[in-house]
């Protein structure tokens, strides 16, 4: 039953499906197609929870279970009562539904999923009595259920991750506008950084491009510090497949290029630290306190990536000034550099005063977004294509060029005008590590760097103490779906590192716990609270 092929649906970001396709070729599933906003594929149980723990670009993994097509809402609910639903729910279980539906008939979701529940709830009635029926739940379902109507089409899915993706558990604080965790890690990727060179964010708020940067740099999978994923929950659960692969630390490596971040705001950089050490990605990144005008100097060659203000949820006093900082700080201190700025306002960007080698569509939530690539090079274009540089040209004027560093700034008279707006339709939605203590490895079990970060995962004690603390999130949009409401979850890992390079603090690291490890008496480590 392990090795029996299925088919399954990744969701994700617009702009991300092609990165996405990457990952899951990468993990080995089959049959890999890209969508809109999703990438079908194929696997059996094992790369179904590869899927969830090691897709950095995901935000769920769906496991259709039931394709009809039905023109009227009379018709689904008949479709819907047909389905064997003893086969995935029971009396004891509760369920919630998600709805997303692009159909001239079904043009609101939420009638769709008080039919679809109506449906579950009159099929277990109608063979174990008026009063038997499972119980709906809105936050923390056994069983949670989607539904995609395309046109006539209907699609049943079983969610296999539960909350989104890209909550990840580490993020235990957050600055006002927070990037999403999946889309940061999505810009990365697409950037072509994988820690072979230095890593720059001069703006990096709450730490997310930092710690997004850390955790592929180094290998290690984004899903170990979730505490639950839904598929725990289902009956053919197998724990002792997840568990291997939950400790599989085969990918982990030592990330040998440094991660430097900075923010203006003590308050952002603050909270960024706290980020970084829920992570346990502490070793990896030289946080300060700096504004962009004091940047005088780069780390050799790499690669920058930031998420400048864009004047909506944050401003600064002086948007033109600002953008114009960012265009002269590329040219003059970080030559050599590959910069990538996600934005909003075509106006802003101009202020710039660089030409883009790449130009990609992404949405930052609700708002219709550009990354824009620039790659700053010392000399002429000429000399640089001689000493074998290349530039990616995608949607790029034939007459505009890459900005040569230390060039004059071209004043731009033009109008503001709004980017182009692009389709919305679809639904959005370790080996021995330096620096460890001899008692820290005298401590260190041998079945795999994870093993210490998983004691009594799922210890009622562990849980307890899990649930008592404050939970903080990036808000994911707000489904209209009554049915579909998700409870944040805290960090539930522990990983040892270095501090950032901001004021130290004696609190722990809080991770989600792996099981051979056990704390010594006599350690000053801080217990999982």
């Amino acid at each position: 039953m392990e090795n029996q092929q299925f088919e399954m649906v990744a969701k994700t970001f617009q702009g991300l499906e092609d990165i996405l396709a990457e990952e899951l070729r990468g993990l080995g599933a089959l049959n890999v197609e890209p969508g809109r906003r999703m990438v079908s594929f194929e696997g059996d149980l094992e790369m179904m929870y590869r899927a969830n723990m090691c897709c950095r670009t995901a935000l769920r993994i769906l496991k259709p279970i039931y394709k009809f097509k039905a023109s009227n809402p009379d018709e689904l609910y008949e479709k819907v009562k047909e389905f064997d639903w003893l086969q995935v729910l029971s009396l004891d279980k509760t369920f919630s539904i998600d709805t997303v539906a692009y159909s001239d008939e079904f043009t609101h979701s939420r009638f769709v999923t008080y039919k679809v529940k109506d449906a579950i709830v009159d099929f277990f009635k109608d063979k174990f009595g008026a009063d038997k029926r499972p119980g709906v739940r809105l936050q923390d379902a056994d069983v949670m259920i989607n539904v995609h109507i395309a046109g006539e089409q209907v699609t049943l899915s079983l969610d296999s991750s539960g909350e989104s993706l890209h909550k990840r558990g580490y993020r235990v604080a957050q600055t006002e506008a927070p990037i999403n965790e999946v889309l940061a890690a999505g810009i990365i990727l697409k950037s072509g950084w994988r820690g072979d060179c230095p890593f720059v964010d001069p703006m990096c708020g709450s730490g997310t491009f930092l710690i997004e940067a850390a955790l592929i740099g180094a290998g290690i999978m984004p899903g170990v510090y979730r505490r639950h994923f839904a598929f725990e929950s289902w009956p053919d659960f197998n724990e002792e497949l997840f568990e291997k692969i939950y400790n599989d630390d085969s990918m982990e490596r030592e990330l040998t290029h440094k991660i430097y971040g900075a923010d203006i705001s003590p308050k952002a950089a603050s909270i960024a630290e706290q980020n970084i050490k829920q992570a346990g990605v502490g070793r990896y990144i030289d946080l300060s306190i700096k504004p962009l005008s004091q940047w005088t100097e780069a780390p050799e060659k790499g690669v920058l990536i930031t998420n400048p203000p864009y004047g909506e949820r944050i401003s600064a006093d002086n948007m033109d000034a600002l953008y114009e900082m960012i265009g002269s700080k590329l040219k003059h201190v970080f030559k050599g550099y590959h910069a990538w700025i996600i934005g909003y306002h075509e106006e802003y960007f101009h202020k710039i005063g660089l030409a883009p080698s790449q130009k990609m569509e992404l949405l930052n939530g609700a708002l219709e977004c550009e990354l824009r690539e620039y790659v700053i090079f010392e000399g002429d274009y000429k000399s640089f294509r001689k000493s074998g540089g290349s530039i990616k040209r995608d949607k790029m004027a034939r007459d505009e060029r890459p900005q040569r560093a230390g060039a004059r700034d071209k004043k731009q008279d033009r109008s503001p005008r709004p980017m182009r707006k692009f389709d919305k339709s679809a639904d959005s939605r370790r080996s021995k590590v330096p620096g460890r203590s001899a008692l820290e490895e005298k401590y260190r079990p041998s079945k795999g760097r994870h093993a210490e970060r998983n004691a009594d995962r799922r210890s009622p004690r562990f849980a307890e103490r899990a649930d008592s603390r404050p939970k903080f999130e990036a808000p994911e949009t707000e489904s209209e779906n009554p049915l579909a409401k998700r409870r944040n979850e805290a960090a539930l890992k522990m990983l040892i590192g270095k501090m950032p390079s901001l004021p130290k603090d004696s609190a722990g690291v809080v991770m989600r716990a792996r099981k051979g490890w056990r704390r010594p008496d006599n350690s000053n480590e801080p217990e999982n609270d």
